[in-house]
């Protein structure tokens, strides 16, 4: 069975051959494909196309996967490149797959590749989250004035908030559409079910949760040793992730734990690093600066910047409790990681977060109600060091070695590989 897979990054296996830097997102992709590999027993022929660079474009067969690198400019993932379609035409006849397998929707790849496939019922679309439903979310929590508002580098870039939803909307149209030529949908939450049935009803749904980074399988959060009243939030760099609505949940918080401190990873917008990134600072990050201000929390917010797994795994373990202020997500990898460290787990009710958590596993706050979040902080830090957070955080990892079991979730993929080979 030659199966074809798409993703956004290239793969350690196919990367150490090109001498390529290894991506530290998708990591999850990562045990999959050596697993496929390494099983001699599953018949499945494993070729991979994989966004990079113009240099490492093209037709390689000479690693240890067949591949193919094309270049999809990320920064312009709201525009579809008719000319992609065509190149995927042409590569699509040398690998011949029996199924195409695309990782994610929100980039317009996938519907290129869709289009250029022109096979629905051997096409298997995995949903990631849902452009055109976080299009909707996308003002969440905000005022007028931040929606409205442009900066120089807004300007330079016509990248303020206004015109980041609109993009949004645009990558969800491509999304759409690539959903309605798929047959195949995997999806492992009510919310993505819902979703991609409204869309596509004549696509057959199948149930497949995922494999985390390998590193999150090791370890277990200790009270005793993290840093008490501290939270992690492992992104914030768009409105998406809700980070504003945290931040003016926080000098509440503040007000009964002087030291609380808030760590936040990922791509770093406020600019603090150098003159020039202050001056080309955008409306989300200077609304944010403006909420650390407000809120007197100059010493309580830190900003790590990417973070690889192992450094994220660190700082989990260090910090008192994870918490996911996100506006939408369908279920978002970060809590299911929190969750497999065994460690307190603070999210909004949002997407499809309650198909990873309930709420004796951890604490569920409604998305924008910054009192209930404020509770939900404030009843994690008070359980600190008790049998009942001992016995909520056993529960959290117990269900999280489920979800995200290896040998189950590979068990799954194959069966559904073979089920649509059947077809």
């Amino acid at each position: 069975m030659k199966v074809l897979w798409v993703i956004n990054q290239c793969i350690p296996a196919i990367a150490r051959d090109l001498n390529i830097e290894v991506p530290n997102k998708e990591g999850w992709l990562t045990g999959l494909s050596e697993r496929i590999l390494e099983d001699k027993d599953n018949k499945i022929e494993l070729s991979v196309f994989f966004n990079t660079d113009y240099a490492h474009s093209g037709l390689h067969e000479d690693s240890s996967i067949k591949s193919y690198g094309y270049c999809d400019d990320v920064e312009m993932a709201w525009e579809y490149d008719y000319h992609l379609e065509k190149e995927f035409g042409g590569i699509l006849e040398i690998f011949k797959p029996d199924i195409v397998h695309i990782f994610g929707t929100e980039y317009p790849h996938t519907l290129a590749v869709c289009r250029a496939f022109n096979n629905p019922k051997r096409t298997l679309i995995g949903i990631q989250g849902l452009c055109s439903v976080y299009a909707d979310h996308y003002f969440d929590g905000l005022p007028d004035d931040v929606i409205n508002a442009s900066t120089l580098r807004d300007s330079l870039k016509k990248d303020n908030i206004k015109e980041q939803q609109k993009k949004f909307v645009l990558r969800g149209q491509n999304e759409i559409e690539a959903i309605k030529l798929a047959g195949n949908i995997t999806g492992r939450t009510d919310w993505d079910r819902k979703h991609t049935g409204e869309i596509n009803p004549d696509a057959e749904y199948y149930f497949m949760n995922e494999t985390l980074r390998s590193v999150f399988y090791d370890g277990k959060w200790d009270f005793e040793k993290c840093e008490k009243h501290s939270l992690f939030a492992s992104q914030g760099d768009y409105p998406i992730k809700g980070l504003h609505v945290l931040l003016k949940a926080l000098p509440k918080i503040k007000k009964e734990y002087p030291d609380v401190k808030l760590y936040v990873s990922g791509n770093k917008i406020t600019g603090e690093d150098s003159f020039k990134k202050k001056i080309l600072i955008g409306s989300y990050g200077k609304y944010i600066l403006k909420l650390i201000k407000e809120g007197g929390l100059e010493e309580n917010v830190v900003f790590l910047g990417s973070l690889d797994a192992s450094k994220m795994k660190e700082r989990f373990l260090k910090s008192n409790a994870f918490i996911s202020p996100s506006m939408m997500e369908n279920s978002p990898n970060s809590v299911g990681e929190a969750m497999l460290l065994s460690m307190p787990v603070i999210t909004s009710d949002v997407g499809g977060v309650r198909n990873l958590l309930s709420d004796e596993e951890g604490f569920i706050y409604p998305s924008l109600d910054e009192d209930l979040l404020v509770r939900a902080v404030k009843k994690c830090f008070e359980a600190n060091g008790s049998e009942a957070q001992k016995t909520m955080c056993e529960k959290a990892g117990k269900k999280a070695r489920i979800t995200h079991d290896a040998d189950t979730n590979y068990k799954r993929l194959l069966e559904i590989y073979e089920s649509i080979a059947g077809k």
